[in-house]
């Protein structure tokens, strides 16, 4: 498979699949494709493993777009403004990517729910909770929103984020939810109550403008409702 990622800051893949060759995706990512390609929806590893896609915010079901009679084309674009970065998954290359992230892989990655390890905090962590494991082997593409700063972490450096910063780590790395100090800081420091703590080794992915973040400051312009 070869591809292309074309429109800057609002982008779109272009995938050029090869006679038999099969992508896979969430519901409604598919942009425009070639006629010869075969749409299949399925659930991707059983009802277990969709519900667990579900948990981490994806679809319960994903579409399997496969070129049929000769090579063909396929594009996804991104759901909000920012980056679609191509990721590479294999033995020791899996990514942890937040919910949504999802765009768009070969048939040999796999999705699974990743869990932060302390459930009482992360049920009151907002979108660093919950996050998706990408595995297996094969192209992946993932979309982040707003610009993309990169971090790598060396074995025990650790960086604290602020909830719905984090994109995307490195399946070496660690993260745990942690609260603010103080009740002052939490009430009136405007930040929220809980940071992600993330530890090396490896790479970080920070998003400049969290769709959840700009959805809020929309959301606090609009008048109220009657």
């Amino acid at each position: 498979m070869k591809y292309e990622i074309k429109g800057g800051e609002l982008p779109v893949v272009v995938c050029y699949l090869e006679n038999g060759e099969t992508m896979i995706t969430e519901r409604g990512s598919m942009s425009w494709m070639s006629p010869n390609m075969k749409m299949e929806t399925t659930s991707n590893g059983g009802i277990g493993k969709a519900l667990g896609r579900m948990f981490a915010g994806e679809a319960l079901f994903q579409n399997r777009y496969t070129a049929e009679n000769g090579d063909g084309l396929i594009a996804f674009a991104s759901s909000f403004p920012g980056e679609i970065r191509p990721w590479e998954i294999g033995p020791g290359k899996e990514v942890i990517v937040q919910k949504s992230g999802f765009l768009a892989a070969e048939t040999g990655v796999e999705l699974s729910v990743f869990f932060q390890k302390k459930l009482g905090a992360g049920f009151f962590g907002g979108e660093g909770f919950i996050m998706q494991r990408l595995s297996g082997q094969g192209m992946a593409f993932l979309e982040f929103d707003g610009s993309v700063v990169e971090y790598n972490l060396q074995p025990g450096q650790q960086i604290v984020v602020d909830t719905g910063y984090l994109a995307a780590m490195d399946g070496t790395c660690t993260m745990e939810i942690k609260s603010v100090p103080g009740l002052k800081n939490m009430v009136f420091g405007g930040e929220g109550i809980f940071n992600t703590l993330i530890t090396g080794p490896g790479r970080v992915w920070l998003q400049t403008m969290p769709m959840s973040n700009m959805a809020a400051a929309i959301a606090r312009m609009l008048p109220p409702s009657k």
